[in-house]
């Protein structure tokens, strides 16, 4: 689980980057970066409290000008922790190791990774990702870690805000410090709603109260908790407004209430609680990405349905085309040159070279020929005319979903802009691929001719039929391309030599042979494209098209990812701990 939340946190900040700053869209994102900085911070903790020298943690935090380091010095009874009237003062975590050993602040690295740990007072206000780490002695406490943290509500929080999250992550105790022009803003009221699940112990430091009013705001205090929070009221300790800030007249009854709250960790139930927070936003944190994964699994679909389509129209209009399917018409040409008489078959050769080369001639000069030397035949013409109806195919239907002004439009627009720029490169690969399956299928096709030449030599008398019928055609083959000068090629040298020889095949005894024969090599034909071109080029690069948009703007996680990261919510909350 851990993973998981660390990519989708990752996955939502470079989403960010592109969004724009403060728009509604840019804010819940930035609302779901803070609650999965905090979650994953959390989850580390989990690790650390396994250690039984794990030391109790304390973190001073609260709204701007509060008093919060005032409340750390006080605590400590030392001027630890800078203090400035200045708002926005401190923008680093600030830990005060009191009393501890150097394991717990090797501890303290691993929690902060990616931040650096900078001596107090050198500690920049340029470079947020710092932090700072003093070891002390104090009469008030001993053997824990206190921390001095940043505000989360100035106009430059959000700059500084991961390094509150990991320390309020990293508290086995919060010490809320508010004032009384404070306490009612929404800013604390966010945060103490963010931390509820968590079930740290928290107590309530309202400062700098004046004594009329000091019952008043801590009963407002208490109704505003009932409304935003379910659990009970916490601690709160009153400070009166005093100059100079002399509170050290209060001193040991703050003290006596952080060690209660100290007593008051459950560390036991540290897992449940990291289990109840990712529970109660999963659905918020995952919403695009359930989006993004049902607009793959339509833009899946369509390709697919896309591709049947495919298959329906290459039958229709090339294998099972009475005209245009001339596939098998080649293995009969092939087994014209195996049925050629021993003794005048090279004669012959030599005569058909001869007089059909004027008419081959024009041909090579325009007309069936295409790029190269493949010649353009019916069954190019069919893909060529199928690969560009399944690319318009697909733009209209995706089109469609841009129509229909969805959560998903984006993503659509964003398709539609992928296809149009990948289309001629489909095509262009689409057209090779086609050429090396004509080139390849060759084979087939002598291998069906020679099927058909095998059963014939079971069959001697109607072989040397054949073998009578074909001089005879190649002798009216000649003589009527001499007379015909205009007609096709295709039509004068091919066409009456295959219907001599179908029309005596199909009504010999091998009859059924040719037409199992013909049925076979067309069937192979049909796996072929569809594997080879429908599948493998156009299907294959359709499918993969949403890997080619710009990855900064999608989550890019698969269905898979989700359901495995789901199914570990429906396991016992210890197991969070292990993964």
């Amino acid at each position: 689980m851990l993973e998981f939340i660390s990519t989708l946190k990752q996955r939502y900040q470079a989403i960010q980057l592109g969004l724009v700053q403060q728009s509604m869209q840019w804010s819940n994102y930035q609302a779901c970066i803070e609650q999965l900085m905090l979650i994953e911070a959390f989850l580390h903790k989990g690790h650390l409290i396994n250690n039984k020298a794990h030391p109790t943690h304390i973190a001073v935090v609260g709204p701007t000008q509060s008093g919060k380091s005032t409340l750390v010095n006080l605590l400590l009874n030392q001027e630890a922790a800078g203090v400035s009237p200045l708002a926005g003062f401190t923008v680093h975590p600030q830990a005060f190791s009191v009393d501890l050993s150097g394991n717990t602040l090797i501890e303290v690295a691993e929690h902060f990774s990616g931040f650096q740990q900078v001596e107090q007072f050198s500690l920049s206000p340029e470079k947020y990702n710092s932090y700072s780490l003093t070891s002390i002695s104090s009469q008030h406490l001993s053997g824990c870690m206190l921390w001095d943290t940043p505000d989360f509500d100035s106009i430059d929080a959000q700059s500084y805000k991961e390094g509150v999250l990991k320390t309020l992550a990293l508290a086995d105790v919060l010490v809320l410090v508010v004032s009384k022009e404070k306490y009612a803003d929404q800013s604390v009221w966010d945060v103490l709603a963010l931390l509820e699940p968590l079930n740290q112990s928290l107590l309530v430091v309202i400062n700098k109260l004046v004594a009329d009013s000091e019952q008043l705001i801590i009963d407002s205090f208490i109704e505003r908790w009932q409304q935003v929070r379910s659990d009970s009221a916490p601690t709160i300790f009153p400070i009166l407004f005093a100059k100079d800030h002399a509170l050290t007249g209060q001193q040991a009854g703050l003290s006596d209430l952080l060690q209660r709250s100290i007593k008051q960790v459950k560390r036991k139930k540290h897992d449940q609680a990291a289990y109840e927070f990712i529970r109660q936003n999963w659905h918020e944190w995952v919403a695009p990405i359930t989006l993004e994964i049902e607009a793959q699994a339509q833009w899946q679909s369509i390709v697919s349905q896309t591709l049947q389509d495919a298959l329906v129209i290459y039958k229709r209009d090339y294998l099972d085309h009475p005209q245009h399917y001339d596939t098998f018409q080649n293995a009969l040409a092939k087994l014209l040159t195996l049925l050629e008489v021993p003794g005048i078959a090279k004669v012959l050769m030599q005569s058909r070279k001869a007089l059909t080369w004027p008419l081959r001639k024009v041909f090579s000069l325009g007309g069936e020929v295409s790029k190269g030397s493949h010649p353009i035949t019916k069954e190019t013409e069919v893909l060529q005319q199928i690969a560009e109806h399944i690319l318009l195919q697909v733009g209209d239907k995706v089109l469609d979903q841009i129509d229909q002004e969805h959560d998903n439009n984006k993503w659509w627009k964003q398709i539609n802009s992928q296809l149009r720029q990948d289309k001629a490169i489909i095509l262009g690969d689409f057209a090779q691929k086609t050429e090396l399956y004509h080139e390849n299928f060759k084979q087939d096709i002598e291998a069906t001719a020679q099927g058909l030449y095998t059963k014939l030599e079971e069959h001697p008398a109607i072989l040397n039929s054949l073998r009578a019928t074909r001089v005879t055609t190649d002798a009216a083959m000649l003589a009527l391309t001499v007379q015909a000068g205009g007609i096709g090629l295709h039509d004068l040298l091919i066409a009456p030599a295959m219907l001599s020889i179908t029309s005596y095949l199909a009504e010999s005894a091998v009859g059924s042979y040719l037409h199992r024969a013909e049925s076979e090599l067309k069937q192979r034909q049909l796996n072929t494209v569809k594997e080879l071109l429908f599948a493998q080029v156009i299907h294959q690069v359709l499918q993969k098209l949403p890997e080619k948009m710009a990855q900064s703007a999608h989550f890019n996680i698969s269905a898979e990812q989700l359901a495995a990261a789901e199914a570990q919510l429906k396991i016992k909350p210890h197991g969070l701990r292990i993964l």
